[in-house]
């Protein structure tokens, strides 16, 4: 399977920073926001006295902004707040938008079924509808719908430990699978065969990473074969490209040699579709021709409802029938009283059959290619080395001169107090790129100027990081 893999980090970025004016600008555009922002800052303040940290879920107090702009309204690709200002929206709800906000086709689905109710514990023709669809897409014959991209992920590794009789899980360093525990860790510096340690900023982890999880770069083969070699592996589970630390690319031939490695250890392969989803339809799997024994695929199938699924091919479906005792199934661990509910199931069927269709995605993806193509031209224009990584429909820039190659160097390559003003620059100016990493996501309905429209205020932000001697 080659020759071992492991490569040096990210050489430093071509700039250095000028901290204290780099603040200084921060500052700049802060004072920006919240004289244009009265409503959203006297809402925060409300938020504040009722709300943890002023926001409803931790996570959204990563906006750039000194108080997040409180939304009243999204359509297609555009949000507006509580103080009129409209955004052209590249983060589409971090993927869980990636149909647009508010898609005709779903929205008439989901009213329309409202009427005639939501929770039954009962099968639908939706769930049939949709598990049809997403076989077709995908290529798994079974599936099952839960709520979150994090249920599904949790399930099926329920199911795997529980038809190998192994328990740990390996996964990609810096990966993104939801909330599920046992994917919050990274590599241990002292590890020979992929032990791991909690990733920072894990909090609270009821068991320790070590005890569940094994942990390597993506690319590193020769880690792999090692730690599938112990015997105790269950699972992989992986994004087919790294995308919430950064885009980070297969290597070619990299997902055949890990389909044979599952093979030869008889660890099953799980595929998280979740992000992946913008290379097209089927999403990696269809795309890169990937053959997994399951796949789990959230966010975007939906439309904005809470909808998810994992599906598996027939050998894992007759594996986990015969271990199943159906008496105890609904206190197995695998499921929830709305999970499965018809309300998510016509959500999915509406957005995957009349929004994100085949003939959606040459457009999104065209989307996507104009916007790095505007950030790269900025870049070489202004002599600065940083990259852009492409994704189908999602693009990303990187603070490195080239794409990472694995998880630790793209973490390497993080810059947290650049990324805010690049964000905040951009928010300012009606632009909003997701509060976590440097991505843009297109949409059927994104519109045709956004990638200029983002290149343009880029180039400015970038022009004022120069101008100032922030940025050198």
């Amino acid at each position: 399977l080659g020759d071992p893999q492991r490569h040096v980090a990210v050489a430093a970025p071509a700039h250095t920073m000028d901290r204290a004016r780099l603040a200084a600008l921060i500052a700049e555009e802060a004072n920006r926001f919240v004289a244009s922002h009265p409503r959203s800052v006297a809402l925060a303040r409300r938020a504040g006295a009722s709300l943890v940290g002023g926001v409803p879920m931790p996570w959204m107090q990563r906006w750039a902004s000194p108080v997040p702009p409180f939304a009243v309204s999204a359509r297609g690709a555009e949000i507006v707040d509580a103080d009129g200002a409209r955004y052209l929206d590249l983060a589409l709800g971090d993927t869980a938008a990636m149909a647009g906000h508010a898609p005709e086709p779903v929205v008439r689905a989901v009213a329309e079924q409202l009427e005639r109710g939501t929770t039954t514990m009962l099968p639908s023709e939706a769930a049939v509808d949709a598990a049809e669809e997403l076989t077709r897409r995908f290529g798994m014959p079974f599936w099952q719908l839960v709520l979150t991209a994090t249920d599904a992920n949790r399930f099926v590794l329920r199911l795997a430990r529980l038809v190998t009789g192994r328990p740990k899980v390996l996964v990609h360093n810096w990966c993104y699978h939801g909330t599920v525990d046992e994917t919050f860790a990274v590599v241990d510096p002292r590890a020979t065969a992929g032990e791991a340690i909690a990733r920072p900023g894990n909090l609270g982890p009821q068991v320790d990473p070590a005890t569940t999880t094994r942990v390597v770069e993506i690319n590193d083969l020769a880690a792999t074969e090692a730690a599938l070699a112990t015997g105790d592996v269950a699972a992989i589970l992986v994004e087919p490209a790294l995308t919430n630390i950064g885009i980070v690319r297969p290597d070619p031939g990299y997902h055949a040699a890990l389909r044979a490695l599952a093979t030869k250890y008889g660890a099953l392969l799980i595929v998280d579709e979740t992000h992946t989803i913008s290379l097209g339809p089927g999403g990696a799997t269809a795309t890169w021709s990937l053959r997994p024994d399951a796949i789990v695929i959230g966010k975007a199938i939906a439309g904005g409802i809470p909808g998810a699924a994992y599906g598996m091919n027939a050998q894992l479906a007759e594996r986990v029938g015969a271990a199943t005792n159906l008496d105890e199934i609904d206190t197995g661990g695998i499921g929830g009283t709305v999970s499965g509910n018809v309300l998510s199931a016509v959500a999915i069927r509406a957005t995957i059959g009349e929004v994100l269709t085949d003939a959606a995605f040459p457009g999104m993806v065209a989307g996507a290619e104009r916007w790095a193509d505007g950030v790269e031209e900025v870049l070489q224009r202004r002599s600065l080395g940083w990259s852009v990584a492409r994704l189908g429909a999602r693009a990303e820039y990187h603070f490195a001169p080239e794409n990472p190659r694995n998880g630790g160097e793209a973490a390497a390559a993080v810059d947290h107090e650049l990324e805010r003003y690049l964000h905040l620059h951009a928010m300012v100016r009606g632009i909003v790129i997701t509060p976590f990493h440097n991505m843009a996501l297109f949409s059927p309905a994104t519109p045709a100027d956004a990638g200029a429209r983002h290149a343009e205020a880029f180039d400015a932000a970038v022009a004022a990081l120069q101008d100032s001697g922030a940025l050198r």
